[in-house]
């Protein structure tokens, strides 16, 4: 039966594989697009651009160009045009309408377009300082086909020679001179258009934040005068007097002061806070709170979010970061923020807060399921979420967790072949940054969230039971250049294993090493830890192929356990206990120093196509008390997000392969981790993606473990040791959700030898072929 069941996989592989090299062959080659071009009109076959200065990139302009050719398939090929040509010209029949919904239609060239990109191409040359810009269209044609050129000739820039400044409002000016360092202009710069409109910009944020709540740029003005002949610029920038009207009477510019601060907790789509009037209100710090009945948000809580002050200057910045702190407060839906001038007094405003109520409790189910290594199974769990719990926007969440799965495979003598496991999570989340004596303003500052995490967790095997653990707290915050801090102040966890089978205590008693990972594996131990994590993107999505901005993305985590701990029960024992070293309460504790650093860098070819580069590295030194890092802390290679062409925990350390009962997911774990990866992404079409990638990497230990020879990093033989994979991907972007699909081939195996090695050579899918489903981009 298996013999016939395998003849018939290989069958259905071949048939695939003849499928898919037909309709390759049928989409590049035979599908004619002849019959969708009109007579006396060329298919736009290719479109670039082209510089005569250096200065002036023609990358600068790629988003001007308002008719791109057709998108190729990892920028080789015009698979999606293709598709539309499989069509026929009756567009009636279902399946023609089929394949034209599928692909992209064949983009025939248009003149006006053309010349619209052209115009505006030349216009943003000219707006960088090149007045005299041209921009030429140059045409190859082939048959029905038409490539196209812009051909920037930019000239000579006009330079600025002199600036001068018309400014008659002397504490204006004074706020002007005061920050002059971060000026867009000076002399000898390109007479640049849009250096002169971001100058603007900033003289008028430095305003706002300095009172002049009515003030925008449009009052400051250019005047530009060029000598005969030369291409030299006189600048003189000019501040016109204040008028809301044409028709008004021009006046001095004004600086506003916060007469109140008035918080309405109670605001519907279309209130105003004339409609609250009536309501309660109370005053705390100066702060004026209006709310129905009952205030569903502590008055302090309000206050410590809110950078507005009675009797302080008009401050943009302020008003931001007020939207800021409003917006970490899961209590509330929306905030907006109005300013009323103060009748009879030109120069006071009162600033009202007007807060809308957010749903604060939820219940979420989730069921799920399980396939561990061929064993299939079931989870389910329930959470329920506050997020106001103690009116304070306190986030209160508590998960509750059940699994049930059937193992096979099991030796004879256990009396049962299931594997359980429930578990309960419960976390509470503060706003702020809690900590004792620390001030209202520092905490505002720093803009943190504190958390604190009780979790356990209960797994009932054939061979043993083992209950874990945790407790934390720590603390998360973000600052303004989108860099992510996490701060894990303490985080205690205790692997309790309060019972092993006759059978699986036998086998570990059998093992020579008792240092072995495998029997630390099942031992009871404590894990008192600090650490601290910092993650940088310089891209809001890194992972999209949109857009022509390139990004990268930093990721390095830093930990340590049981320092404090040793030096405690050093001063208590003054020998270790037996194998376990020293204790706490009779049970050993780990001690080790680990550090992880990730890159990640994407690169935009076009708005289809990416290429992105990815490198992770980690390392964990157990020492002092521990010879061998807890199995949680060791790390592992292979799988959806690692070398793609092994799955998850079969790959390493370096060249150990295992035999017999060696092979088991626990010994491959190392000390010393390396992933090396390289990805083209593309849009095929609709909401597929598709990607071709190569892996690299593989992990190592620091020591030499019984059980995993040839396991330890060496410098003259760890690059030998790197298992390299290829493949491809598929990828679902569903906008809030990416599904992934990556089949990964073995390109180099370090663990076998001789051509075996190699099996790119001769790749054999039953043997080199692993599929991974995964959601999200792998880095």
């Amino acid at each position: 039966m298996q013999v016939k069941i395998r003849s018939l996989v290989d069958s259905m592989k071949t048939y695939i594989q003849s499928y898919l090299y037909i309709l390759v062959i049928a989409l590049c080659c035979s599908c004619s697009v002849n019959k969708f071009i009109p007579e006396e009109h060329y298919l736009l076959e290719q479109v670039d651009i082209v510089s005569d200065t250096k200065e002036v990139k023609p990358s600068l302009f790629t988003s001007y160009v308002r008719q791109n050719p057709n998108a190729k398939w990892f920028n080789l090929v015009k698979v999606p045009m293709n598709i539309y040509c499989i069509s026929g010209k009756d567009s009636t029949k279902w399946n023609n309408r089929f394949f034209r919904k599928l692909g992209q239609a064949p983009v025939i060239y248009d003149e006006n377009i053309t010349q619209k990109t052209q115009q505006e191409i030349e216009k943003a040359v000219q707006n960088m300082g090149y007045m005299r810009a041209k921009v030429h269209l140059d045409t190859i044609i082939q048959k029905n086909k038409l490539k196209l050129t812009y051909r920037i000739e930019a000239g000579q820039p006009y330079k600025i020679r002199h600036i001068a400044y018309q400014i008659d409002n002397p504490q204006i000016k004074q706020f002007m001179e005061e920050d002059t360092v971060r000026s867009f202009l000076h002399e000898n710069m390109a007479f640049d258009i849009v250096a002169l409109d971001n100058e603007r910009q900033r003289i008028t944020q430095i305003l706002k934040n300095n009172g002049y709540y009515q003030f925008n740029k449009d009052f400051i003005v250019y005047q530009a005068d060029t000598a005969r002949n030369t291409f030299l610029v006189d600048l003189t920038m000019k501040l016109l007097p204040y008028q809301r009207r044409k028709e008004d009477i021009p006046t001095s510019h004004r600086q506003f002061k916060i007469r109140n601060v008035n918080f309405l907790t109670e605001t519907e789509l279309g209130r105003t806070f004339n409609d609250f009037t009536q309501y309660d209100s109370l005053h705390y710090k100066g702060l004026h709170v209006y709310y129905d009945k009952k205030t569903y948000i502590r008055p302090g809580t309000l206050a410590n979010f809110s950078y507005l002050r009675p009797n302080d200057w008009y401050r943009e910045e302020n008003v931001q970061n007020t939207y800021t702190g409003m917006g970490r407060l899961g209590a509330l839906k929306y905030t907006n923020i109005r300013f009323d001038e103060v009748e009879n007094d030109s120069t006071m405003l009162d600033a009202n807060i007007l807060l809308t109520k957010a749903k604060n409790q939820s219940l979420a189910f989730e069921i799920e399921g399980t396939n561990s290594a061929g064993d299939l199974g079931a989870a389910a769990s329930v959470t329920y979420q506050h997020r106001n719990v103690f009116k304070g926007s306190e986030t209160f969440s508590i998960k509750v967790r059940g699994a049930f799965e059937a193992i096979t495979g099991l030796q004879e003598g256990y009396e049962s072949d299931d594997y359980k496991e429930y578990g309960v999570e419960a976390s509470l989340n503060f706003p702020e940054f809690k900590f004792p004596f620390l001030s209202s303003d520092f905490k505002r500052k720093i803009q943190a969230t504190s958390e604190v995490g009780l979790d356990f967790n209960s797994q009932i095997r054939p061979e043993f039971t083992r209950t874990l653990t945790s407790a934390s707290w720590s603390y998360r915050w973000t600052d303004k250049r989108r860099s992510h801090h996490r701060f894990d102040l303490l985080n205690i966890n205790y692997v309790y294993v309060p019972w092993k089978s006759e059978n699986f205590n036998a086998y570990l008693e059998n093992l020579t090493d008792r240092n072995s990972i495998l029997i630390k594996s099942y031992e009871d131990q404590l894990i008192v830890r600090m650490g601290y994590s910092y993650t940088y993107n310089s891209a809001n999505d890194r992972t999209r192929t949109s857009g022509n901005r390139n990004s990268y993305s930093i990721r390095m985590n830093l930990e340590e356990a049981g320092n404090l701990l040793y030096l405690s029960s050093k001063a208590i024992h003054s020998e270790p206990k037996a194998d376990k070293g020293f204790v706490i309460a009779n049970i050993p504790f780990a001690q080790y120093i680990k550090g992880d650093f990730d890159f990640a860098h994407n690169w935009n070819i076009d708005n289809r196509n990416a290429l992105v580069f990815h490198i992770g590295m980690g390392v964990a030194y157990p020492y002092g008390n521990s010879k061998i890092l807890p199995f949680e802390k060791r790390y592992f290679s292979g799988g959806p997000n690692s070398v793609r062409g092994w799955s998850v925990r079969s790959l390493g350390p370096g060249g150990y392969k295992g035999s017999g009962e060696n092979v088991n997911y626990i010994n491959h774990t190392g000390d010393i981790k390396l992933d090396l990866n390289i990805e083209y992404r593309t849009h095929l079409f609709w909401k597929l993606n598709g990607a071709a990638f190569i892996d690299a990497g593989n992990i190592w230990n620091i020591r030499d473990y019984e059980g995993q020879e040839e396991g330890t990093f060496r410098f003259n033989r760890f690059y030998k040791q790197l298992a390299v994979a290829y493949g491809l991907g598929i990828r679902f972007d569903l906008d809030y959700l990416i599904l992934r699909f990556d089949g990964g081939m073995k390109a180099i195996n370090p663990v076998e030898h001789g051509k075996d090695k190699y099996s790119f050579i001769k790749p054999r899918f039953g043997r080199d072929f692993t599929f991974h489903f995964a959601v999200g981009y792998p880095f």
